[in-house]
């Protein structure tokens, strides 16, 4: 009899910091992710703790997608002794690369203000991007001993995959994140067929978005009254998807539906490498997306848009008068550009916060959404009296009757679900839905809980 015991080392009772750990009868040990968990900082201080396991023993690490609060304590655990293989898709690898040079500049930057060793340095990135391996979709890779690997579309971000491991007779699949379909630019999240066992996020698992036709009207009327108006409007936006998605939207309204043209400033320097590699993999969009770029609209480009790629150059918006609109990280403010801008301009009433993006629990974007007032930023204090739009639909995860969807259409033969990275009501919410309406054997597993998963002869 085969089995295998799995391990939540991270991603449970809360959104950020994924970390499985899958391990065999035959002694093979299997991660999935190892990100950062985020909170107040960029890095928060949970995660300079040594691992729960011997990193010189794990044999593999998958990577589901190359969100930090994935990828982003792989540099650690390779510099904490991991030698094995790194494997994902190739759009995963090329955004992974770029993520984690940001990554460093951060984490250094916060090391040196807490007065502690940074995370890791960049010579432990080096080491980390040598162990990388990139497998194509749905090609099937021999883990060993009996183990295979093959990874499925999951449209969350670009390269995004769900793992399917094989072993015995039977298959787990753990998500990632799984994507807000139909997505403006990606494919639809793939089915998942005879799944024995799955491991599955639950961000949204308590509520659900508005519908596309929704989340794009919102947005123009919102950005058309306030230019009207003539406000500065400010839109932290997540540098990996989110970015390219609002830019792929602005494209639209203003060369399609008429929205008046004002300077539009993509303050992030990481948005436009993320950007560029994008632009390497229009393979991966969607047939709608490939179809615009063959007819010869750049999509990510329109009248007005300033790409600031120097501080100096940042520094400089905010002396430019009458309405723009300002696109910069971190989406959840609690880092990058985004923090100089709230502190100049949250101060005025004629300032709107477009929020597009989730916000986790003690983030200052949080804190946004929440409409508090009174707001710390580089430890200043200021008293916000800026008006808040929060548009759900542009998250780049599926809501909960769409996670209900995607594990119905393999409920008859799941025999167990595990439903990890959201916050602890939203998880317990979506656990209840999950045995209510499909019956299936659903739990919220905690931090460090092990199952023993039978993978038959």
């Amino acid at each position: 009899m085969k089995k295998i015991k799995l391990t939540f080392y991270g991603g449970v009772q809360t959104v950020t910091g994924a970390n499985f750990l899958l391990e065999t009868d035959a002694g093979k040990k299997i991660l999935v992710d190892c990100g950062l968990t985020q909170g107040t900082d960029f890095a928060d201080n949970s995660n300079h703790a040594p691992f729960s396991y011997d990193p010189t023993s794990v044999d593999y690490l998958i990577v589901t997608h190359s969100h930090i609060d994935h990828i982003g304590r792989i540099p650690k655990l390779v510099k904490d002794g991991f030698k094995g293989k790194i494997l994902s898709t190739p759009a995963t690898f090329d955004l992974s690369a770029v993520m984690f040079d940001d990554a460093v500049k951060v984490i250094g930057d916060e090391a040196r203000h807490k007065g502690v060793l940074p995370l890791y340095e960049k010579t432990d990135v080096e080491s980390t991007l040598s162990l990388w391996n990139s497998l194509p979709y749905h090609q099937v890779f021999d883990l060993e001993d009996g183990l295979s690997l093959r990874f499925k579309d999951s449209g969350h971000i670009l390269g995004s995959a769900m793992a399917e491991i094989s072993y015995g007779s039977k298959k787990i699949v753990l998500t990632g994140d799984l994507g807000n379909s139909p997505s403006l630019l990606l494919r639809d999240t793939e089915v998942i067929d005879n799944a024995d066992y799955l491991v599955m996020e639950s961000v949204y698992g308590d509520r659900n978005h508005e519908t596309p036709e929704d989340r794009r009207l919102k947005l123009y009327n919102t950005l058309k009254e306030a230019i009207d108006k003539n406000m500065t409007i400010l839109l932290p936006a997540f540098s990996l998807e989110r970015t390219q998605v609002v830019l792929y939207e602005l494209n639209g309204f203003i060369e399609k539906y008429g929205l008046p043209s004002v300077p539009v400033f993509l303050d992030s320097p990481l948005a436009l490498r993320v950007t560029d590699v994008y632009k390497k993999y229009t393979d991966d969009f969607n047939d709608f997306a490939k179809k615009e770029i063959l007819g010869g609209d750049n999509i990510f480009n329109f009248p007005k848009l300033k790409l600031t790629k120097r501080l100096e150059e940042s520094m400089g918006i905010e002396k430019l008068p009458g309405s723009k609109i300002i696109i910069a990280g971190s989406g959840m403010s609690n880092g990058g550009r985004i923090l100089r801008h709230e502190k100049h301009y949250l101060p005025s009433p004629n300032t709107l916060v477009i929020l597009v993006g989730y916000q986790a629990v003690g983030t200052l974007g949080r804190q946004i959404q929440d409409g508090v007032k009174e707001l710390t930023i580089d430890g200043e204090t200021l008293t916000s009296r800026a008006k808040v739009i929060m548009i759900n639909g542009y998250s780049s995860h599926k809501d909960s009757d769409h996670l209900l969807e995607f594990v119905a259409e393999d409920s008859k033969v799941l025999k167990k679900a595990f439903v990890v990275m959201g916050e602890p009501k939203t998880s317990l919410f979506l656990v209840q839905k999950l045995k209510d309406e499909l019956g299936v054997d659903a739990i919220h597993p905690g931090l460090n809980d092990s199952f023993d998963l039978d993978f038959g002869e």
